[in-house]
Formats: structure tokens, sequence, C-alpha cells
């Protein structure tokens, strides 16, 4: 946060469908599907259930941070395992 923000109001990150953000708060990675009221629904990178979160707690990532979720998420399904 800097000096010149306002206590207790972060900085909204402005964003569309298809970016790829991190919820802050879950530590999970998405692609923005869509906006409804306060809350933005997110896509787990490679599919999967959606899940919403506010706008605040969002931040974007870099192109590697995205492609680093994507290989992590195929190579557990390789593994069987359930995400």
């Amino acid at each position: 946060m800097s000096i010149c923000e306002p206590p207790g109001r972060p900085e909204l990150v402005p964003m569309s469908v298809g970016d790829t953000v991190r919820d802050v708060v879950s530590g999970r990675v998405g692609k923005v599907m869509g906006f409804v009221g306060p809350y933005v629904q997110l896509r787990p990178i490679g599919g999967g259930r959606e899940w919403d979160a506010r706008r605040e707690r969002l931040r974007p990532v870099s192109g590697s941070e995205a492609l680093s979720e994507g290989v992590a998420r195929s190579n557990a399904r390789s593994r069987g395992e359930r995400l």
C-alpha cells in the first residue's frame, strides 16, 4: 500500500475477461470469466470449477506465473491427483 492510499481501501486493478489474476486470500490463480455485482468470476488455469472473488482481493500475474500454474496443474492431473 502506498502512502497516498487511504487505509483499508486497496487500489482496484483494472481487468477484463480473459485476464489472469491471483486471489490473494486463497492463493489461487485463475482466468477472469465474468463480472456479477461486486464479484469477479474466476476459473482455474487449465479448467475446473469456477469461484467468485471480490475485485479488491485480486492482483494481476505475469505471463511466467500463469504458465507455471498451468504446468503445475497439468503435472498434477498426469499423476492422477484430483484438483
